[in-house]
Formats: structure tokens, C-alpha cells, sequence
């Protein structure tokens, strides 16, 4: 009763006219983002964040404007992988097998619907699940010491790459440069310089925002200038929808497939590294197993498009729960967010959910406003996002550099800020072409002074004796967690990505 009671006081924080508009406002830009090829959630999110800031918004007007973008980046991504064979991110990879061709039948439309309904379910069913898992993870994450949580913070870099890395060497590369990064600045327990070369403006650190808005949106303005081409061309190609409301039949055979992959989704978010690429893959894959007695998944069964979106959009849920209950993100895109909250002042964790229940209720109170908004929109205004792919990234990459300098600059008003942002955009641009994540390097550059302070405390406490961070059988657990999250990639991720692509290259061969 105590989290329904909470929940309806977030619902009385949630519903006022700004946090309505503000839902409403990124639920249609998430759409958009998700919908233009290349950006994603990730992306969506890290262009507006400047925008949050400079409109002097609040906690929880920021992340809920900023939650609504995520949630509408997961819906928008299927409409580029249906119409065109084109995913607007990487979970909506699986979306292309069953949705194109369907859409090839003259069933866009439907496939489109189907899609926006399974978006709806899975993320439905994963913020129910986000209220009575997250509280539970709270009482858990109270019994840790310094030694825990410092395990806890090397089991997230540890599982960050996740099943769909294409090298986990890279991944750790991208970790310990991030923790580098984090180390620079005054020393808080000495206060000596570190890394800081004389120069002022670094005895702070680098700003969280600067760093993710350079390595995101920047770097995907440079890798723009480097190919000067998109996928204008295939945008421009004429595509007819077809009627817009699938038959209940159809509705009804997919219902056990969405009610299946939204739990199997659910599961993959909740994970730490496995993220929504994992979520749609698995619940594909299980699914056909399942269902596909005549072999009609791959060309075109509705069910091959609700079980991967219902899968992907219950994992962005599940994502939420480890990055509130204990400040670890689940994935890159609550990464994201976990930086805008700590620019807030707010320190997701155990204490969030006692120190600022508004921020924490409000913000789920929006996820099911949001969630609502978009099934309303996603359906009815399928034409006006389908128009949108239209856009030539000649005409897009400026805007978003716009936005980025625009936003970065009235939020500091530094121009070393600038150049710190062009810095991370070329750095990001040169790890993107060796294929290393930039994930880690945010998680990093977050994590890496608590997970400083965390070390330093425990080993201060035992008197110097560094056994103090395998000592309990909690941090004992975490650190064997670590190990085969680590190993089991190296192990099994060639397999799941080697059969991801012969999914997708048999999808484009038909």
C-alpha cells in the first residue's frame, strides 16, 4: 500500500500542465530521433539534454522530459526498420526480419500498429515492474559498505560490453579511460592537482554534460562530414502504409508473444550490460522457437514484430531499475541519465527513494503518462514521422551541432567548455571508427571518483588492508557476478552475434 500510496502522490507531482507538455514535447522528439537512422535513444537524449538546461527546468520536469525522449526513441526506431529495412538504433535491429516484409505485402500500416502495441505493453508492464522491483533492490543495496558498492561499480564496467560487444578488450580500454578522465581535478581527500597541466578550468573536473554531448552528438556530426552521405536515398523511396488498424485477430495471436518478450525483455534491462539489443534478441529468438511450427517467422508474421519490440522497450524499463535503486546504469541511455541527475545534484541509490521521493515518483508517474501518449500518437501520426525520414542529414547534422553549442554554452557560458566539447567530438569520432564503445567512457568518467571514495574508505577503515574489498560475502558475490559477466561475453557473444547477422542478412536477402 505504501507504493501505491507513492506512486499516486507522483501522479499529483506528474500532472500539471508544464510536465504534461514537457511529456508530450519528448515523447514527439524521441519519436523523431528514434525514427531518423543513426541516432537512437543514446543520441536523442544527450542532443537535448543542453535544451533541459537551458530552459531552467527542475529535477523532475528535466527527467521527465528527458525519460519521455528514451521512451519515444524505442517506440520511433521500428519505423525506419519497417518502412525501409533501416533500424533507427541497434535494438530495433530484430524489428527489420518480420517488419519489412510485411510491409512489402502492402501490411506497413499493421505492422506499424502491431509494433506501436507491443512498445505500449512492454513498456507498460516493465514501469509496473521498475515500482515493486526498484524498492525491493533498495533494501538490499542498504546492507553495503564501501567494499560493496566498490564491487558493485567494477561489476558494472565489467558487464557494460555485454553479449552484443564486439571485443571486450575494447570495452575494458574504454572503462579505464574513462576512469582516467574521472580522475581528473583536485584531489578531494589531498587536494593536489591531478592531471589538471596548469590549467584553471580543470580543478573542477570535466562537466559530465560536456563530455556526453561531445562524444555523442558531435561525434555523429563528424562522422557525418567524413561520408558527407546518409540514407536520404532510401528515405526518399515512395512507401505506401496501408491501413492503419490491425485486425483483432492479429492482435489477439500476438498478445502471448507480447505478454512473453515484455518478461524476457524485462529481465535483459534489468541486467546490468545487456541492455535492449539483448532484450529484442532474446525475445525473438525464443519466440520463434516457440511459435514458428510453419516456419513464417522472417517473412512477415506479425508476431516476429511484437516479440522484439515488446522485448526492447520492457528492457529500456528494466534499464531504470538498477540505474534509481543503486546508481549503476543498465544500459547507455540511462547512463545518460544517470549524469543528468548527478548534474542536479541528486545521487541516485539506495537514498533517492527516502531524500527525494518527488523526483523518484514523479518521474515513473510520467513514464505511464508518457507510455499512454504514445500508443495515441505513434498510430494516428504513423504519416507525419514516415515524412520525417525524409529529412536530408545535410539538413539534420547542423541542427543538432546548433543545439550542442547553443545549449552547452547557456548552460556554462564557458568557451573552454566549448572546446573541451569539441575535444570529446573528435575523440568520440576516432574511437567510433576503431569500434570502440563510447558507453564505458561515460560510465567511467561518472563512476570513477565514487568509485575512488568507496575504495579509499573501506581500505581506510581496515587499516590499510586492501583483502577488505573481497572480505564479505556480499562483495565475494559481486565480484564472482563480474567475472562471468565479463568471461561469458568472450564466450558466448561471437555465437549471439554471428547469429544476430545472419538474421539481418537473410531478412535483406529476402
Amino acid at each position: 500500500m505504501d507504493t501505491l500510496s507513492s506512486l499516486a502522490d507522483g501522479f499529483a507531482i506528474a500532472i500539471t500542465w508544464q510536465n504534461i507538455l514537457l511529456a508530450l514535447l519528448g515523447c514527439f522528439l524521441g519519436t523523431v530521433m528514434g525514427a531518423l537512422p543513426g541516432l537512437g535513444p543514446s543520441n536523442g537524449v544527450a542532443i537535448l539534454i543542453p535544451l533541459a538546461f537551458t530552459l531552467g527546468l527542475g529535477a523532475t520536469p528535466s527527467l521527465i522530459l528527458l525519460t519521455s525522449v528514451y521512451y519515444g526513441a524505442m517506440y520511433g526506431g521500428r519505423i525506419s526498420s519497417i518502412l525501409l529495412n533501416i533500424p533507427g538504433d541497434e535494438p530495433a535491429m530484430m524489428t527489420c526480419l518480420d517488419g519489412y516484409p510485411m510491409a512489402q505485402k502492402g501490411q506497413a500500416g499493421e505492422a506499424l500498429a502491431i509494433s506501436g502495441i507491443a512498445s505500449f505493453v512492454g513498456s507498460f508492464f516493465a514501469t509496473w515492474g521498475l515500482i515493486f522491483l526498484a524498492p525491493q533492490l533498495v533494501k538490499i543495496a542498504l546492507l553495503f559498505g564501501p567494499a560493496e558498492y566498490f564491487a558493485l561499480f567494477a561489476l558494472a564496467f565489467a558487464t557494460l560490453g555485454g553479449v552484443s560487444s564486439s571485443n571486450q578488450a575494447k570495452s575494458a580500454f574504454a572503462a579505464a579511460l574513462g576512469l582516467g578522465l574521472a580522475m581528473i581535478g583536485v584531489d578531494t581527500q589531498t587536494g593536489v592537482p591531478r592531471f589538471t597541466f596548469g590549467e584553471v578550468h580543470l580543478y573542477d573536473g570535466l562537466d559530465f554534460l560536456v563530455a556526453i554531448v561531445g562524444l555523442f552528438a558531435l561525434s555523429e556530426v563528424f562522422i557525418f562530414l567524413e561520408h558527407r552521405h546518409g540514407d536520404a536515398d532510401a528515405a526518399s523511396k515512395k512507401v505506401v502504409i496501408g491501413r492503419l488498424t490491425p485486425p483483432l485477430s492479429m492482435v489477439k495471436k500476438c498478445t502471448p508473444t507480447m505478454l512473453r518478450s515484455t518478461f524476457l525483455g524485462f529481465l535483459a534491462g534489468v541486467l546490468p550490460g545487456a541492455g535492449a539489443s539483448l532484450g529484442s534478441f532474446i525475445s525473438y529468438s525464443m519466440e520463434k522457437k516457440l511459435v514458428d511450427k510453419d516456419g513464417t517467422f522472417g517473412k512477415g508474421d506479425p508476431r516476429g514484430v511484437a516479440a522484439p519490440e515488446a522485448g526492447n522497450n520492457a528492457a529500456a524499463g528494466g534499464a531504470l531499475v538498477p540505474m534509481l535503486a543503486l546508481g549503476v546504469p543498465g544500459s547507455g541511455t540511462t547512463a545518460v541519465l544517470l549524469a543528468v541527475l548527478l548534474s542536479l545534484n541528486i545521487t541516485p541509490g539506495p537514498l533517492l527513494f527516502t531524500q527525494n521521493p518527488d523526483v523518484v515518483w514523479g518521474l515513473i508517474a510520467a513514464l505511464f503518462i508518457a507510455n499512454f501518449m504514445l500508443l495515441a500518437m505513434n498510430i494516428p501520426m504513423v504519416g507525419l514521422f514516415t515524412r520525417i525520414l525524409m529529412v536530408p542529414p545535410k539538413v539534420l547534422m547542423p541542427l543538432v551541432a546548433m543545439v550542442s553549442f547553443v545549449g552547452i554554452y547557456g548552460i556554462s557560458g564557458s568557451t573552454f567548455d566549448l572546446q573541451v566539447m569539441i575535444g570529446f567530438g573528435v575523440m568520440g569520432w576516432v574511437l567510433r571508427k576503431l569500434d570502440v564503445p563510447l558507453v564505458p567512457i561515460i560510465l567511467g568518467t561518472l563512476l570513477g571518483n565514487a568509485m575512488e571514495s568507496n575504495m579509499r574508505r573501506a581500505i581506510t577503515i581496515d587499516d590499510g588492508n586492501w583483502w577488505t574489498l573481497v572480505d564479505s560475502p556480499l562483495s565475494l558475490t559481486l565480484w564472482a557476478i563480474a567475472a562471468i559477466g565479463f568471461i561469458l561475453p568472450v564466450l558466448v557473444g561471437k555465437v549471439i552475434r554471428s547469429k544476430m547477422r545472419r538474421d539481418e542478412e537473410s531478412s535483406l536477402s529476402d
